[in-house]
C-alpha cells in the first residue's frame, strides 16, 4: 500500500495547483483524475470557450474593419478550424500542466478514485484496484451540469439532441437556429459567439434579467449590446418540454414554441460527489450535494479538505486555485482564510463584463451607508479611439463609514484585466483617498478608475 502526506481527488484547478501548492510545502502528493487533467475548465469550459470567442472577435473585426479604415475582402468563417485550434491549445496546455506536476514530484493516476475508511495510518482510497493511503485528503472532483425535470430533456440529452458546456465546445458545424436554456455566464458566452458566426440564437432565461447575479444597470447593458448582434431574449420563461426540433416554454400565462436545430443547456452547475465513497469517512454534505468547508476550506472531518466547484460557494476556476491554496496553507500549519467578497467574476463576451464585491442593493441590504458612482467608459480616451460602440460604464460602491471600496462592477474593452486591481482594493481594504493618488498610464482604459474617485 503506498503512502502519500497528501491525496487529492480531482486534477482540475483546485487539484492540479493544490498539488503543486503541497509539493512546495514538501508533501508526497498523489492526485487522482478519472478524465483528463485541467478539469472542466481546461478542457470543457474556460480555455476552449475563450479560444472560440477570439476566433469570433477576429471575424467581427475583419467583417466591420471599415469602421477603423480597412477593409477585408472575402472573409471566410471555417468552424472546423476553429475547433482544431481549441484542441491544439488545450492538448497544449494539459501538457504544461503534466510537465509541472512531473517536475513538482507529483504522483498521477488516472483512474476513478473512491474512499473506502480510515485506519491509523490515515484515509484509504483505492483507484484501479490498487490501495492507497494519506494523512490528509482534498476534494476537488468539481462540478457537473445540472439538469432539471422538464419533459424530454434528459431523454434529448442521452440522444444527442441537446447539448452541454461539452459537447457544444465540438460542434464543427455552424446551427442555422441555436436555442439557449438559460441566461447565464456560459449561455451568453456562447450565445455571442455563435450569433457572431452566424446563428440565429435566442435565449430562455427564467429571471427577469439575464447574468444572475450581475448588478442590473450592467446586464442591461449587456443584453442591450447581444441583442444589436442579433440575440433574441425571453426573460421570465419557463421551459416545459424539449422535443428533437423544438423547446416550449411558458411567459405570461402562454406558450410558446422554439423550432431549432440545436440546444444548449446551461442552466447552471452542481457539485459531483456522487459515488467517492466521502460517507465512509463522513464527510458532512449539503442540500445541493456540496461538501460543506469553513473559511480554511476545512470539512467536519479533520484533515479533509475541499477545494473548488465542489464546495458549492464559488464556481469559479480562480476561486479553486485561492481554495486550494487556502488548504494546503491550513494543512500545513500556515494559517489563512478565504475571503469571497473580494473574489471578482467576469463574462467574456463583446463586452466584457468584470464585477466584484457587492452591488449597491446587496450594500444597503446588508445596512451599509454608501456612496456610489457610475462612469460612462467613454470618459476613456483609449476606449473611444478603440471602439465605434461606445456604451459601458464603470459603477463603484464606496462604504463611506470606512472609507474603501466594496463593490465594482464594469462593462467595456479590458474589463477581465482591469477587475483585479479593483479586487485588490476591496481585498486590501484600501482607503479611496489613497487610490486617488495612483498615477495611471495615459491613455488607458482603467484610468477612470481614478476619475470615478474624484467625483465621490
Amino acid at each position: 500500500m503506498e503512502k502519500y502526506d497528501l491525496i487529492i481527488i480531482g486534477g482540475g484547478p483546485a487539484g492540479y495547483h493544490g498539488a503543486e501548492r503541497a509539493a512546495h510545502h514538501g508533501l508526497k502528493t498523489l492526485v487522482i483524475e478519472k478524465n483528463k487533467l485541467g478539469g472542466v475548465c481546461l478542457n470543457e469550459g474556460c480555455i476552449p470557450s475563450k479560444t472560440l470567442l477570439n476566433s469570433a472577435k477576429v471575424l467581427a473585426h475583419a467583417q466591420h474593419g471599415q469602421d477603423y479604415g480597412v477593409t477585408a475582402e472575402s472573409v471566410h468563417f471555417d468552424q472546423s478550424k476553429v475547433i482544431d485550434r481549441k484542441n491544439t491549445v488545450v492538448r497544449r496546455l494539459v501538457a504544461g500542466i503534466k510537465a509541472q506536476l512531473k517536475q513538482s514530484g507529483i504522483t498521477v493516476v488516472e483512474g476513478s478514485a473512491v474512499i473506502a475508511g480510515k485506519s491509523p495510518e490515515g484515509f484509504l482510497v483505492k483507484a484501479n484496484d490498487i490501495d492507497f493511503v494519506g494523512t490528509r485528503l482534498m476534494i476537488a472532483t468539481g462540478s457537473m451540469p445540472a439538469v432539471p425535470p422538464i419533459e424530454g430533456l434528459k431523454a434529448a440529452l442521452e440522444q444527442g439532441l441537446v447539448m452541454t458546456n461539452k459537447e457544444i465546445l465540438d460542434l464543427r458545424i455552424i446551427p442555422a437556429r441555436l436555442t439557449i436554456i438559460g441566461g447565464g455566464v456560459i449561455g451568453l458566452e456562447m450565445a455571442a459567439y455563435f450569433a457572431g458566426v452566424g446563428s440565429h440564437v435566442e435565449v430562455v432565461e427564467m429571471l427577469d434579467k439575464i447574468a444572475g447575479p450581475t448588478e442590473t444597470e450592467i446586464s442591461g447593458i449587456l443584453q442591450k449590446a447581444l441583442e444589436k448582434k442579433g440575440v433574441v431574449f425571453h426573460l421570465n420563461g419557463t421551459v416545459t418540454a424539449v422535443g428533437p426540433t423544438s423547446v416550449t416554454f411558458q411567459k405570461d400565462g402562454k406558450e410558446i414554441v422554439l423550432d431549432h436545430d440545436k440546444v444548449l443547456l446551461s442552466i447552471g452547475r452542481r457539485p459531483f460527489t456522487s459515488g467517492l465513497g466521502l460517507e465512509k469517512i463522513g464527510v458532512e454534505l449539503a442540500k445541493n450535494g456540496a461538501i460543506i468547508t469553513d473559511d480554511r476550506l476545512q470539512t467536519n472531518v479533520a484533515n479533509v479538505y475541499a477545494a473548488g466547484d465542489v464546495n458549492g460557494k464559488s464556481m469559479l476556476a480562480h476561486t479553486a486555485y485561492r481554495e486550494a491554496e487556502v488548504a494546503v496553507n491550513n494543512m500545513t500549519g500556515h494559517p489563512d482564510k478565504i475571503h469571497y467578497d473580494s473574489i471578482p467574476a467576469v463574462i467574456y463576451t463583446t463586452p466584457e463584463v468584470g464585477t466584484v464585491g457587492l452591488t449597491e442593493k446587496e450594500a444597503l441590504a446588508k445596512g451599509y451607508d454608501v456612496a456610489t458612482v457610475s462612469l460612462p467608459i467613454a470618459y476613456s480616451g483609449r476606449f473611444v479611439a478603440e471602439n465605434t460602440d461606445l456604451d459601458g460604464i464603470y459603477k463603484l460602491i464606496v462604504n463611506k463609514k470606512t472609507n474603501t471600496l466594496i463593490g465594482a462592477h464594469l462593462i467595456g474593452s479590458y474589463s477581465s484585466e482591469i477587475i483585479v486591481m479593483l479586487s485588490s482594493m476591496i481585498q486590501l481594504e484600501i482607503d479611496i483617498r489613497n487610490i486617488t493618488k495612483l498615477v495611471f498610464p495615459h491613455p488607458t482604459v482603467g484610468e477612470i478608475i481614478k476619475d470615478a474617485l474624484f467625483k465621490l
